[in-house]
């Protein structure tokens, strides 16, 4: 059973919605992991919002400390070119489309959160974003191979609603995602075909 899950439509995007890890799913690189997907379209690209890593953000990007969320660690967002960062944050004001250093993911009101170019200086973006959170790495798909998994059963697609991707408590987020998922919660897309293990 799928809801409003047309994976053979163009127009159907999976940007600002959470993948939740199903237990069928076999990747170490995403066991209990729950994603975001920021771009989708020729392929797809999220980070994982719940592995925070024990590397402070003071000390390896003191700078931006006044902006950021707690925990103020960086989180693992994937197996992707882990030396590679990804900055997430919520407008700290009325959002200016004419800025250049924010972009929105997701727009709708009282949710908005979007990327941060990290090449910035933080005092451009003092009184634009707050709760920035920086992530080492990124998840990738070719195009596609996320759908697939989803068909599959590797992934339950939920709406962000109801989830708070830079919450402080990250280790409870995959258990509440899954708990949403299994009581039909804000599902977008639910397991596909079961997955039989030996």
């Amino acid at each position: 059973m799928a809801l409003e899950w047309r994976p053979n439509d163009p127009n159907f995007s999976l940007v600002g919605q959470i993948l939740v890890a199903s237990r069928h799913l076999a990747d170490p690189n995403f066991f209990r992991t729950v994603v975001l997907i920021l771009e989708h379209g020729d392929g797809a690209l999220g980070v994982v919002l719940n592995r925070p890593t024990g590397i402070t953000l003071a000390d390896v990007v003191p700078t931006w400390l006044d902006l950021a969320a707690q925990p103020m660690v960086v989180f693992q967002g994937g197996p992707v070119e882990r030396t590679a960062a990804v900055g997430l944050a919520r407008p700290a004001a009325a959002f200016d489309p004419q800025q250049t250093w924010f972009t929105l993911t997701i727009k709708e009101p009282g949710r908005e959160l979007g990327i941060v170019n990290l090449s910035a200086e933080p005092d451009n973006l003092d009184g634009v974003v707050r709760d920035l959170r920086i992530y080492s790495g990124y998840a990738g798909w070719s195009p596609g191979q996320l759908e697939g998994e989803i068909q599959a059963g590797g992934w339950v697609v939920l709406d962000h609603e109801g989830f708070d991707p830079l919450t402080s408590d990250p280790a409870t987020l995959w258990n509440q995602a899954s708990s949403a998922a299994a009581s039909g919660q804000g599902v977008r897309a639910i397991d596909g075909p079961s997955v039989e293990h030996n």
